[in-house]
């Protein structure tokens, strides 16, 4: 049996902005840190630290709202651990018409599918938001 950390981080973000929650906390690594960073890149989240517990690290996510709404209306997990999803450039499409992203794990890092597409790289999709 494996745990999809990636999943249960989605998640912990879907629950916060569904009760209203300023922030959440999760188990931090390094590939929910960078998801964090592409997240605030994009504007989707106001900001996130990372604090050292002993030997865990934890991650706090601060949700963006906009006049009492979320600014994620929508986040969902792709390539799952029993069904990776792999597109290379040229399968990439926009997400809702180009107004969400969809999150890449690449050669390049973590990116979102509009870079991948400027880099010319693909590789696995973790989620689309919007």
């Amino acid at each position: 049996m494996s745990i999809d950390t990636i999943g249960n981080f989605l998640t912990a973000i879907r629950n916060g902005i569904l009760v209203g929650k300023r922030s959440v906390t999760v188990p931090g690594s390094s590939l929910k840190i960078e998801m964090a960073k592409v997240l605030k890149e994009e504007g989707f989240i106001k900001d996130y630290t990372t604090a050292l517990e002993g030997a865990k690290a934890s991650l706090t996510i601060f949700l963006k709202y906009v006049n009492g709404e979320s600014v994620i209306h929508e986040i969902t997990r792709i390539s799952k651990p029993g069904r990776r999803h792999y597109e290379n450039v040229r399968q990439l499409t926009p997400v809702i018409g180009g107004l969400g992203i969809a999150l890449l794990t690449t050669s390049a890092g973590v990116i979102t599918d509009q870079k991948a597409k400027k880099l010319g790289v693909g590789g696995e999709i973790l989620c689309h938001v919007w």
